[in-house]
Formats: C-alpha cells, structure tokens, sequence
C-alpha cells in the first residue's frame, strides 16, 4: 500500500487513487484535502468536488485545466458553430420593385414601407428559422419579420439557416409559398446551399437579409 505526498493510503502506486497525486518522481503540488460538506464546485461545469478531478469533466482542481488522463469528448456538432455570424436584415427598394411588377393577387395592396430600422441577428445554435411568429402554431422564429413593419410575402416557416460542424452556414427553403432568392437567384425548396460571408438572401416583398462572418 503506497500513501501519497497528502497522507492518503493508495492502492494504486503511480498515481494517488484517493486525491490524484502522483507518488513517483517529482510529486505533482499536493491537493488540499477536502472537507466534508464543504467542497469546491468545479469551475467548469459547476459539479460538487469529490476528489482532486472533476468525475462529470475531468477538471484538475491542483493544477487547474482538464485532466490529461480523462478522455473528453468532443461534440460533432457545436452548440454554436458559428457564433461569430451576424444576419443584417433590411427592406430593399430594388426587391420590392422586382416583387410587384411580377403581379399576383395582392401585389397592389402591398406598399414598401417607409420606415425600417435595420436589424441585427446573431446567428447562434444548430439552426436560425426565418419566418413570422405564429401564436396558433406555437412558432416564435428568431428573425421574425412579423414586424412591425410586418412583410406579407414571408410565409410562417419561411426558409431556415443550419449550422456546419466547419463553423459554416448553409440555407434551405423548405416550401415557402413566394420563394427565395440567394445573391439574386431563386433557391430549391429543400435544397442545402452554403453560405459565405456577404451573401444576400431575398424573401417576401421587400426583406434583404445579408449573412455577415465577424
């Protein structure tokens, strides 16, 4: 039985199986023992400390950082891959003209509006929906072009931004009833497009939303 540079008898004789120091060769700074009912969470991931590492992420509370000797895993997918991503909506006069002189059933009552303030919209998480806020569907979009003012060409669910495990976006347009448009040219319904910094994405009667990589 091997006691470690704190006092702790350890079956194990490299490493202290009790608080984690290492008993061969230079002994690593030595852990202060832990008091019952008065542990330190972990700065990381907040877990009560049981011992010198993190059981939940393999955090060192004697040297601070991870432990080398816990595997931590790697997610395919980020939470935010693309955090750094920014959607700059605003109302284009050009879009509107193009819009109406196509016709349709209601392109005489729709009128351009005469104030809209741009916009911006971090582009966080695995997916930013592009739409109008629906209480009866339970749908809040996160850019909602509901307005005020409210563009009456953008469908509920219109097209959706997904994020990449590249830290990239791509666009998808997965049925909206007037389309959409990317850098001018009408998009697929439920076509995966890649997305690149300054690109330009039309829907509705006059939305612009531009995808701009800080």
């Amino acid at each position: 039985m091997a006691i470690c540079p704190v006092g702790h008898d350890s079956a194990d004789e490299e490493y202290c199986d009790v608080c984690g120091a290492l008993l061969a060769g230079t002994p690593a700074p030595a852990a202060p023992a832990p008091v019952p009912g008065q542990l330190d969470d972990c700065p990381d991931c907040g877990t009560s400390r049981g011992g010198r590492f993190c059981e939940s992420c393999g955090y060192d509370f004697v040297l601070g950082g991870g432990n080398r000797g816990t595997p931590q895993s790697t997610p395919s997918t980020p939470s935010g891959p693309a955090s750094a991503w920014v959607a700059v909506i605003a109302s284009d006069r050009d879009h509107y003209e193009a819009m109406i002189a196509q016709g349709g059933p209601d392109a005489a009552r729709v009128t351009f509006p005469p104030y809209c303030p741009e916009r911006r919209v971090p582009l966080v998480g695995p997916e930013v929906r592009i739409g109008r806020r629906s209480q009866s569907r339970a749908l809040v979009p996160e850019i909602d072009l509901a307005g005020p003012p409210e563009d009456p060409g953008v469908s509920h669910l219109h097209a959706v931004l997904l994020a990449q495990a590249d830290r990239t976006w791509q666009l998808v347009d997965p049925g909206s009833a007037n389309g959409t448009l990317l850098n001018g040219k009408a998009v697929e319904h439920n076509a995966l497009l890649p997305l690149a910094d300054g690109d330009r994405i039309h829907v509705g009667a006059w939305t612009s939303i531009t995808v701009r990589k800080g």
